[in-house]
């Protein structure tokens, strides 16, 4: 017996000497390794891991060969011997990630979590080969978390089941009822025969079975109503490439349930709310609905505790940053939106038309949990203080004494609609921005940076396209202008010493920490605002606005990609922290201590620190005075 135990241990021992990653360890510690490996073994087809089942034990693969699959069932890849998985789920949450299928009668070797995780550790070079050496190491966390996700990867054409069904604009509202009744579906498109080639399309409108019940037999209507009085005709759609969770957002932002899909400038089917549903794990649709459906302020409060575990569940559930940050921020602005709602319902309507801003992350579609409020207010040229601010001043606070009592807190330097600076006249905004770009003093460059993330949520949102327009136009043709927001962007740095050791926070209750927001997430939105700035980028979000920086060719070749995987990772870090704080009861924060993160995460947050330390570096010497761009 004791024989038998020492000839598996050599056979074991000279096997670890010649396969990766056990070729970066010493003698003496692959000794101990091979002393403490457990033997398995799996018959072709059965399975090895379970998506989502906790795991204990590394993999490697002794002789057979194992497919391993993505969580929505396609083949990621094949390995045979040599080969090892069960890493990325013991580096994170020990939970399977991928699962796995013994492709041949497969045997492997086991090594605990304990033992792996004291040679992850302890040993660089046996880490690096785990977890891919370099920038790819970074691009593949990021890539597979977006691999393992779903609804950023299915396509909405994915969704379509049939053609569309549709009616002429001569129509009447009882042949829809009739069409749709006919056919099964709760939606028409409604065409215009004559087509403009100005147009995307030749859709005049869409009729749904609510617009029937709302618009046509409660108000008692004749049923032979034409159908272009009681269909939608401002028509939201999404492409056909489009991603899932894109026609999600759209959904959630407008409060449609119909989203008509478009390929060629043409419409192949429409996508129903039901659709979407079903790839809508994390139920922010649901919250939507139930903020839209609130009658009061305390109703909206009762939600908070709601919206803080659709955003841990969209955590658990491998969301990336992208779709975290959307979702939070279309909520946000759901939140704002029934305010102002229930704030006209209590005061009246407005005395002049307005409209109510998001600013910052919220307009970014950057939204995290710990989020205090930034907004503004456009009011009418026709505003007179005398007979119009009392109104505005008692909906300005109703609204932000609202969002706090939600928890989107007060902003600590006021930026906020009730403050009178912020709430003004179309014509005062526009001086605002006017003299910001032409004069970009200390304090100017500090608002721009504010409120050149805006957007319209409520009320006559035109304006604030407007604004934004203003923005682009004039910031793109000032050198000197882009020259100050270039310098003002390189005030936060990463937190990187000489020897790439991280810098801790050393003030207050957060010292030795890391503050994700303030010397990660913030630079990199910083300087990618300026450069979508000098392209005349029309984008909000981040990773949108880096889509056209790299397009222009701005930056050096491969340094747009590697910032955007960057800004992935850090925000992933950041979002993890506030996910895990929520799930243990306590409230969340920015700040992260290192000691808390794997060393995965530390490696590949390094990684992400000094892609933008060199984004900086680039910035800085890009926009310099005088320099032509």
């Amino acid at each position: 017996m004791v024989e038998t135990q020492q000839a598996e241990h050599i056979e074991i021992l000279d096997f670890l000497r010649r396969t990766t990653p056990f070729t970066e360890l010493s003698e003496e510690t692959l000794g101990q390794v091979a002393g403490q490996v457990e033997v398995a073994y799996f018959k072709a087809g059965s399975q090895i891991l379970n998506f989502g089942e906790d795991i204990s034990d590394w993999y490697i693969i002794r002789s057979g060969a194992v497919e391993v699959f993505r969580r929505n069932g396609d083949l990621y890849n094949r390995l045979s011997e040599g080969g090892f998985f069960g890493e990325f789920g013991l580096l994170r949450n020990k939970r399977v990630r991928f699962p796995v299928v013994a492709l041949e009668d497969t045997l492997v070797y086991l090594i605990a979590e304990p033992l792996f995780n004291d040679l992850f550790d302890n040993n660089e070079g046996f880490a690096d080969i785990v977890e891919v050496e370099d920038r790819t190491r970074l691009r593949q966390a990021v890539a597979r978390r977006e691999d393992a996700n779903e609804l950023m990867t299915s396509r909405v054409e994915t969704l379509v089941s049939r053609e569309p069904v549709c009616l002429p604009v001569t129509a009447t509202a009882r042949e829809a009822a009739i069409r749709m009744t006919e056919e099964g579906v709760s939606s028409l498109l409604i065409l215009d025969a004559n087509e403009d080639p100005e147009r995307d399309s030749r859709m005049a409108g869409i009729i749904t079975d609510r617009d029937i019940r709302n618009r046509l037999v409660s108000p008692g209507l004749d049923y032979d109503t034409p159908v272009t009085e009681i269909m939608t005709s401002e028509l939201r759609y999404v492409e056909h490439s489009q991603f899932v969770f894109e026609a999600m957002l759209l959904m959630l932002r407008f409060n449609v349930h119909h989203l008509p899909v478009l390929k060629h400038r043409q419409p192949i089917g429409v996508i129903a709310l039901s659709d979407i549903i079903r790839y809508e794990s994390q139920n922010s649709l649901f919250v939507v609905s139930s903020i839209f459906r609130a009658q009061s302020v305390e109703e909206l409060v009762a939600l908070k505790q709601d919206v803080r575990a659709c955003f841990t569940r969209m955590v658990n559930e491998d969301a990336n940053s992208r779709m975290i940050g959307g979702a939070m921020a279309v909520i946000g602005r759901s939140f704002k939106q029934r305010l102002l709602e229930l704030g006209e319902a209590e005061l009246g309507p407005p005395p002049v038309p307005y409209c109510f801003l998001a600013l910052g992350s919220m307009a970014r579609e950057e939204q995290l949990i710990v989020t205090d409020q930034d907004n503004a207010m456009i009011l009418d040229n026709r505003y007179d203080p005398k007979e119009h601010e009392d109104y505005f001043k008692a909906l300005a606070e109703f609204v932000c004494d609202g969002l706090d009592a939600c928890g989107y807190t007060y902003c600590s330097g006021k930026i906020m609609a009730t403050n009178p600076k912020w709430r003004q006249p179309l014509r005062v905004w526009e001086q605002y921005f006017t003299e910001w770009i032409d004069k970009p003093t200390p304090e100017f460059l500090l608002n721009s940076a504010i409120f050149f993330d805006l957007e319209g949520v409520w009320g006559r949102t035109r304006w604030a396209e407007m604004l934004n327009d203003l923005i682009r136009r004039k910031a793109q043709r000032n050198p000197r202008f882009l020259a100050c927001m270039a310098r003002n962007a390189l005030l936060r740095t990463p937190p990187l010493g000489f020897f790439k050791d991280f810098v801790m926070e050393t003030d207050g209750r957060h010292t030795n920490s890391i503050n994700m927001k303030r010397r990660g997430t913030a630079p990199v939105a910083d300087l990618i605002r300026v450069h979508a700035l000098a392209v005349g980028s029309r984008a909000s979000n981040s990773f949108e606005r880096l889509r056209d920086v790299i397009d222009a060719s701005v930056m050096p070749p491969g340094r747009g990609p590697d910032l955007r995987d960057a800004l992935e990772l850090i925000s992933m870090v950041r979002i993890r922290h506030q996910a895990l704080d929520l799930e243990a009861g306590q409230e969340p924060d920015n700040n992260v201590e290192p000691e808390n993160l794997s060393d995965f995460e530390r490696k590949n947050l390094k990684d992400a620190f000094q892609i933008l330390s060199h984004a900086q570096k680039f910035l800085k010497y890009r926009y310099q005075p005088g320099r032509s761009n």
